[in-house]
């Protein structure tokens, strides 16, 4: 798509009938074929002012008055692209982008979203570098069949604004407490229907939901590893007549929390492993029913998944599995942005950061791993095509957009790939691109992941 990026200027205009006059260099004009001094509509997010335009010798910047900056939300300095639609006659400048945060944290204007602020800046600068401009919006500011929202921006510091409804809707809400509150349920189906906006990663997913939709794709069912909504004992008993490792997933978790590892031992006992933050947990047990008995109370306080146990590769004991980070880019199709290897802490059974997990590229913790050497070399290839296979199974069988996924794989020792689960709200922290080398990622503090974001939200805003 042809655009260009412009910087806007808001100053006084000297005659008050220039109000309505915006001045765009001559270079765009002729090079858009931008009607001049006719009525034309000028759009930000969902913002729209009739305008004239004059062109400008020598300027490549978009100047407007006052008044007409603050009827649009736009201020002063803002970097946008800029798109002429002529069977419209429609001057479209952005795009306008809102992402929803679960809440700030006034006292700390040096944190203001918490643990994401480091993350919002970043999406700034993008959205600077790239021709957008970002707010960061929290429930309690939400509301249906809205013609503005308020929202926090950064202006050399935080500041709190008033802006049109976006082009595009970022959820980062990462709380389905939030999520789901009416307001924030209405607001997003009321942009959608009344602006045309688009929302992306507009809901959680949950590992029964994934697992059930991809299972409809004929292609994708060798990915997926047994699985199904833990509903009684008998079902407990069926898994374990065939698999002699079970792993039992909080429907709704993630970072680990709550996952339980149920084996059968040699001497015809179970023993129950429990992740905790620090170390593993481990209960031995006689039975199965003895076992069941004591797991029933987690069951009844929350829905688990139970899956099939794999035999993963490992690096000293420890197992390894790999989070692939995929994202639309800038046509719309989804593409790999990042896969990284996850090494399980010591006396741990899980991978993720959080509970004690450590990071390496794919190659290296390959090479660590007790992964045959001859089937090394075909695995990042399988892990990059098995991750996109599913981002579209997800596209194509839930009814949701989604621009981003955190798709967490996981290798065997015969060197087959598997599904672990899939995260609708990837961690901005988990995800930087080891692959990079230390000066490619000096040389730039906005990650590829970041860019991304902002590049898919022109091509949704049509920009």
């Amino acid at each position: 798509m042809a655009r260009t990026k412009v910087q806007v200027q808001v100053h006084q205009l000297k005659l008050p009938q220039d109000e309505r006059t915006v001045f765009l260099g001559g270079a765009v004009v002729k090079k858009y074929r931008i009607p001049t001094n006719q009525p034309l509509h000028l759009r930000f997010g969902s913002a729209r002012a009739e305008v004239q335009v004059a062109a400008v010798s020598r300027s490549s910047s978009l100047r407007l008055a006052p008044s007409l900056a603050a009827k649009l939300g736009i201020h002063n300095g803002l970097q946008l692209c800029l798109v002429y639609r002529p069977g419209t006659r429609t001057l479209h400048i952005g795009p306008l982008i809102g992402v929803m945060v679960p809440r700030v944290y006034r006292k700390r204007p040096d944190r203001l979203f918490g643990s994401i602020t480091a993350f919002s800046r970043e999406l700034t600068d993008a959205c600077a570098t790239y021709g957008a401009h970002v707010f960061f919006m929290i429930p309690e500011d939400i509301h249906g069949n809205a013609n503005s929202v308020a929202g926090w921006t950064w202006n050399g510091g935080w500041v709190r604004r008033t802006f049109p409804v976006p082009d595009v809707v970022y959820n980062r809400l990462t709380s389905r407490k939030y999520e789901n509150m009416p307001n924030v349920q209405q607001f997003m189906k009321d942009v959608k229907s009344r602006h045309g906006a688009t929302v992306f990663n507009e809901k959680y997913l949950n590992k029964t939901e994934v697992f059930d939709a991809l299972g409809q794709e004929e292609s994708l069912r060798g990915l997926l590893p047994e699985s199904h909504l833990l509903k009684n004992y008998q079902m407990l008993k069926s898994m374990s007549s065939r698999h002699s490792v079970l792993f039992l997933k909080p429907i709704t978790g993630s970072l680990g929390k709550g996952i339980i590892l149920l084996r059968k031992d040699a001497g015809g006992g179970y023993s129950v492993h429990y992740a905790g933050v620090t170390a593993t947990r481990k209960q031995s047990f006689r039975s199965l029913p003895d076992a069941f008995k004591v797991l029933s109370g987690k069951l009844k306080a929350q829905r688990y998944q139970i899956q099939q146990g794999l035999q993963l590769i490992s690096v000293g004991g420890r197992p390894v599995d790999f989070r692939a980070l995929v994202q639309r880019d800038e046509t719309g199709a989804w593409s790999i942005t990042s896969i990284v290897g996850r090494i399980a802490g010591e006396s741990h059974f899980v991978s993720n950061l959080a509970r004690g997990g450590t990071l390496s590229t794919v190659p290296a913790a390959l090479a660590k791993s007790n992964l045959g050497a001859g089937m090394r070399a075909s695995v990042l290839a399988k892990l990059r095509r098995s991750a996109l296979a599913i981002a579209q199974g997800i596209e194509s069988k839930i009814d949701a957009h989604f621009a981003e996924l955190g798709i967490d794989l996981a290798v065997d020792t015969k060197g087959k790939v598997w599904l672990l689960e899939v995260n609708s709200k990837p961690s901005k922290d988990d995800n930087t691109p080891l692959a990079a080398s230390e000066e490619e990622r000096k040389e730039s503090k906005i990650r590829p992941s970041v860019k991304r974001i902002v590049k898919y939200c022109r091509h949704a805003a049509h920009l």
